[in-house]
């Protein structure tokens, strides 16, 4: 060995030993603490966003568990978390349906499974879905859907509306030629706008942006808090990017009565009234008690804007006096801005969920950051699986199985290391793992 590597080698010998012996543990021994996996194990959780489908007979035909559904884009690159040779996703085809194929399934492994699937449908009925909740140690589920319907009910589901609709008014052809993606989600959209105004009684959209405001934004917002929504959805982010600048109401009056019958409507015209509306719908938010929720992730698809979701972005909003009374809860972590949405917290108004990490992140990886805002804003940080029926081999039903397993492991994780380097006693660890897997969303939601 060189005189070089011998010094290196000695240099490196003397930091090791110079370490404390809570870092000599967190190095050497990276299992979780038997007492924190046994608390995190009881604790039935509060899962902040997944998207569950109804139970029989109306799962077959369900389409309503997503206003913008993701499985009619274009072919991309899924993460190894999602693809069909996830070896976990055998764990939860066992625990669900009692079936024992090895993941990659062929197209007769993928007959069996569904097979299986459908003997526990029949089986359970119109308790499919409470089922699916019971067997991943879900209390409740915010469900992230257009309507509730057969087995998606409350108490058990809490429902999560969609608004972007309401954002986009006017002509949306030429924003929808941007992408091919949002060439299938624009018209979407369009679809469920129309839908907002059947309820409401009107036929065509008001001749002024009060009247629009008046007539057809807040009654939707109030019809559903009467129908049970306990919080909206923007999917904002796969339609354009944040940042929404504050525009006055007088300029965005304008915009609406001048731009209302334009074909292909001025882009940046269009966008300060998308950003005055954004705005108006967070206040009435606010207003209701209802929480924002955000899609804060590197979304589905290949033409997905990743730098214009920088949840930075959204910071001008966070610190609008306007909007202090509304409470924003930015879905799936901001990965990649992992660090960056962490800051985000220390307004009072914001927090974040684990919803898709969950899935797409391993629990090993996961936890460092998900320790990093446990040691900064606990009280901030909600559970969540972004269940959703992904593919053939990995239905919301595996979603949440495998995304309830991941999130308890990297929780664990994260608290035994917290736990070794005596940042927290055993007592504060089982209130950390209350707080994240179940009594913030209760304080939040006021469940």
């Amino acid at each position: 060995m060189s005189p070089s590597r011998l010094t290196l080698l000695a240099t490196l010998t003397l930091l090791v030993s110079a370490l404390p012996p809570a870092a000599h543990a967190q190095s050497s021994n990276t299992s979780i603490d038997p007492s924190i996996a046994a608390q995190i194990a009881t604790i039935p959780a509060i899962d902040n966003h997944a998207h569950p489908m109804l139970s029989p007979p109306a799962y077959a035909t369900d389409r309503n568990f997503d206003a913008l559904p993701v499985d009619s884009m274009e072919p991309y690159t899924d993460p190894v978390g999602m693809r069909p040779t996830l070896s976990t996703l055998h764990e939860a085809w066992q625990a669900l349906f009692n079936f024992n194929g090895q993941p990659p399934l062929d197209p007769s492994g993928i007959s069996q499974l569904e097979a299986a699937r459908e003997k526990v449908r029949q089986q359970q009925a119109s308790n499919y879905s409470t089922y699916v909740l019971d067997k991943s140690n879900i209390g409740t589920m915010l469900a992230n859907r257009v309507a509730m319907g057969t087995g998606v009910q409350p108490p058990r589901f809490r429902w999560v509306p969609y608004v972007d609709a309401l954002l986009f008014p006017l002509d949306n052809s030429a924003l929808a030629a941007a992408t091919p993606d949002r060439k299938l989600f624009f018209p979407l959209e369009d679809k469920l706008r129309a839908q907002y105004l059947q309820q409401v009684g009107l036929k065509v959209l008001p001749p002024t942006l009060d009247a629009y405001l008046k007539q057809l934004v807040t009654p939707i917002l109030e019809q559903q808090k009467a129908n049970g929504a306990v919080a909206e959805k923007f999917e904002i982010a796969y339609l354009r990017s944040f940042g929404f600048d504050d525009v006055p109401h007088a300029e965005a009056a304008r915009l609406y009565a001048s731009l209302l019958h334009t074909q292909h409507p001025n882009e940046l015209q269009y966008k300060r009234l998308q950003d005055f509306l954004f705005r108006y719908i967070a206040a009435e938010c606010g207003r209701l008690n209802m929480p924002v929720h955000l899609h804060t992730i590197s979304g589905g698809g290949g033409y997905f804007s990743i730098a214009g979701d920088n949840p930075l972005l959204l910071e001008p909003l966070f610190n609008d006096l306007r909007l202090r009374k509304t409470n924003f809860v930015l879905l799936h972590g901001g990965w990649p801005f992992v660090h960056e949405i962490g800051a985000l917290l220390q307004k009072p108004n914001v927090y974040l969920d684990l919803s898709q990490q969950s899935l797409m992140i391993p629990p090993r990886t996961m936890s460092s950051w998900l320790r990093e805002w446990l040691e900064l804003y606990p009280e901030k940080v909600l559970y969540a699986t972004d269940a959703y029926p992904y593919s053939s081999s990995m239905g919301w039903e595996e979603a949440a199985y495998i995304a309830n397993r991941n999130v308890r492991e990297s929780l664990g994780i994260a608290l035994t290391g917290m736990l070794r380097d005596n940042e927290i006693t055993p007592t504060r660890a089982t209130e950390l793992a209350n707080m994240v897997l179940h009594k913030n969303a209760q304080s939040l939601y006021k469940f």
